[in-house]
């Protein structure tokens, strides 16, 4: 065995110590135990200037191009998100690289002894040991204080004020569009929602909000003013001024804070991912210089051209054509529709849908319905993941039996969607419903090399 299989081999050996744990689908509503675990590692997320993210929808890809516009900068940069693909070191990354297996075990091994202090602690006084997301995280700040990054970029996991990310203080906290998600732990109204998000803004910070409904605004105007934090706003202080279907892509003029940078090229699909790409030019300009310094314009557009957004409208495979998003919820799913009737220009699409057991499932279909020719239901590989027969009922109540194929093997249904696709043109196959699934997919068409007609 070589040193890189060794290496890889203990990589899946730390994701699987921290699949022993409680999932991210029950976190704890909790900051002591997180707090008193980078406290012994002697508080890691302190070594570097943090830009916190959260929101419903988009803030995986706003945190990914405002992580690619500070490394155009020059910046070694730290990104975590969540949840993976493929792999799990996807969820860590170092200066544009997913951590490689090495520095992911070795930073394991470092703080795996301080863990198990904590556990023991809070068994003691009778509390549930660490969880998967509060392990993730600590492994996370002590990476990127290892490396060492001059910024990290953090993704909440859930919510805002409770999430284990917010031991860390960010300087700028951003928020992308809020909606109803995860209404079980987070509340059952949009201004519920809010206030949970809001909870990352913290003293004297500099907070970046994308346009809200106005129940989601008032609670984050009012976070701002109790924290005394400057507080910029979609439309009033930045927007997308314009944005138009270009090869591979878009141009996107985006409107900052203290420039506008006109026609970039943006190499990713839909009008959201304009969206995103202004919160999150504000929110470097807002780190840069408090909002008041342009940014080069060049580096802007190194920055737009290298940004990634893995599982979002991303192309997997050709001839036939088939497409991967993460719409896993009913804001997610219309934003999906209607990029798909903007930048491509199919006849026909079979979207190959599965869902977790939590989301809106009924929802997400209505949001699919109007640009689907059928769909093919399964169920992602998760014990989340909601029974395919049981899914397939509510799919043919919303679009009846002939448009509904219900397949208890997710490959199967990707198979056959394919094949379906390849017998005219014009046709694409589109996965989307779960994060899961689409990470299931993109494997799968690695493995069969989908793409391999690409040069």
């Amino acid at each position: 065995m070589t040193d890189d299989e060794e290496y890889r081999d203990r990589a899946e050996g730390v994701y699987q110590a921290l699949l022993a744990r409680v999932g991210e689908g029950a976190p704890e509503r909790r900051l002591d135990a997180t707090r008193r675990a980078v406290e012994l590692l002697g508080d890691p997320q302190r070594a570097y200037p943090i830009i916190h993210v959260t929101g419903t929808n988009g803030k995986t890809s706003t945190s990914r191009i405002a992580e690619s516009l500070l490394r155009a900068y020059g910046l070694r940069t730290g990104l975590l998100t969540s949840p993976h693909l493929v792999r799990f070191n996807e969820r860590i990354v170092i200066d544009g690289q997913p951590i490689d297996d090495e520095s992911l075990v070795r930073n394991w091994e470092d703080i795996s002894p301080y863990l198990e202090i904590v556990d023991a602690e809070l068994a003691e006084s009778g509390k549930a040991p660490l969880t998967f997301f509060e392990a993730l995280t600590a492994l996370a700040y002590a990476s990127f204080a290892d490396a060492p990054v001059d910024v990290a970029v953090i993704e909440v996991g859930m919510g805002g004020e409770w999430d284990s990310t917010n031991v860390g203080d960010g300087q700028v906290a951003v928020f992308t569009p809020i909606a109803l998600d995860h209404t079980k732990a987070l509340g059952d109204t949009v201004e519920e929602i809010a206030r949970t998000k809001s909870g990352i803004v913290k003293p004297s910070a500099d907070v970046v909000s994308s346009a809200q409904t106005p129940e989601a605004d008032r609670v984050l105007r009012d976070a701002a003013v109790l924290t005394e934090s400057t507080f910029a706003e979609q439309p009033r202080d930045f927007d997308v001024a314009a944005t138009r279907v270009a090869v591979g892509g878009q141009l996107v003029t985006v409107r900052g804070r203290a420039a506008t940078y006109e026609d970039v090229f943006l190499p990713l699909y839909g009008d959201h991912q304009a969206q995103n790409a202004a919160v999150a030019v504000a929110a470097v300009e807002t780190f840069l210089g408090r909002g008041t310094q342009p940014l080069k314009a060049d580096l802007v557009e190194e920055g737009f051209a290298t940004a990634t957004s893995p599982g979002r409208l991303q192309l997997i495979g050709i001839e036939p054509s088939i497409l991967v998003d993460a719409a896993h919820n009913p804001a997610g799913a219309e934003t999906l529709a209607e990029a798909l009737r903007r930048y491509f220009d199919f006849d026909e699409i079979t979207f190959v849908v599965g869902i977790l057991n939590d989301k809106d499932a009924r929802g997400v279909i209505r949001a699919l319905a109007p640009v689907a020719t059928q769909f093919f239901v399964t169920r992602p590989d998760s014990e989340r993941g909601r029974d395919a027969e049981d899914f397939g009922e509510l799919v043919r109540e919303e679009v009846g039996d002939e448009a509904t194929i219900v397949y208890s093997d997710a490959i199967d249904a990707f198979e056959s969607a394919r094949d379906w696709a390849g017998e005219e043109a014009r046709r694409a196959v589109v996965v989307a419903g779960s994060i899961v699934l689409v990470g299931q997919a993109m494997a799968y068409a690695e493995e069969q090399e989908w793409k391999k007609a690409v040069t």
